[in-house]
This record gives structure tokens, sequence and C-alpha cells, in this order.
């Protein structure tokens, strides 16, 4: 069965999309714990992050690169920190969660209230900062 991330990766459900290439999608996470937090995806629909062949997993950081410095051009927090837990979604990722003060909770298993328009406009900020 096709991980909910292939399914947004086909187009079958609706995200808010940072970037895309012919190897990685990145789009903000439905439910996020800061403003811009994006998930980087591999297409290739692999569990777990450290399964996928090298070439892959240096694309991914790669990639998560580029979009880690289109959110810190666009929404200008101290810096966006990293997750990689892979528990919640069987399928390869990063969560990329821009860092707004030192207090600021960085753990998955919370979100906080942000409305779809404004999701909207964060992605669109983002999306114009990304240089692939």
């Amino acid at each position: 069965m096709p991980s909910i991330f292939t399914k947004i990766i086909k187009g079958e459900i609706p995200c808010n999309k940072i970037a895309e290439n012919q190897t990685h999608i990145a789009f903000l996470d439905v439910s996020p714990i800061a403003r811009g937090h994006t998930l980087v995806v591999p297409k290739k629909e692999i569990d777990y992050l450290f399964d996928l062949p090298d070439d892959l997993l240096e694309d991914t950081m790669i990639f998560a690169k580029k979009i880690a410095s289109a959110i810190d051009h666009a929404l200008t927090p101290i810096r966006t920190g990293i997750i990689v837990e892979g528990l919640e979604v069987p399928h390869a990722h990063i969560h990329l969660v821009p860092i707004y003060k030192k207090t600021q909770k960085f753990s998955l298993g919370h979100s906080i209230d942000i409305s779809e328009e404004e999701m909207k406009k964060i992605g669109e900020r983002i999306a114009k900062e990304v240089n692939l």
C-alpha cells in the first residue's frame, strides 16, 4: 500500500508544495511544530532513511540544504533545524524546522495553530526563495 507521501507525490492528496525535482519533493507539514516546518521526501518509497542507496541519501541531503536555505531567506529564523525520526510515516523523510527562539519546542508530537491561508502564504514565500 502506498504511503501518504507517495499519494502526495502522485498528486492524489494536495499539499503546500515548496519545490520538486525528478527525485524529491518538499512541502509544508500539515501539523507543523513551527511556521515553515517543511518535509523533504525522496520520491522513491523506502521506509528508513538510512536504507536509501548512498547516492539517493546524498541527493536528499543536498536537496534539503537548498530548501533550508530558502526557509532561512524567506522566514529569517535564527536557523533551520533538522529532525529525522521517521516513525510517523513509513517513507523516508526529513523535517526542516525553522527555529525562531532558543527556548522554542523542537520535537515532534505537538503542533502550532496556523490557518490554511497562512500556510499557503508561507509556502509561497519559501518557494520563491528556492534555487534548485
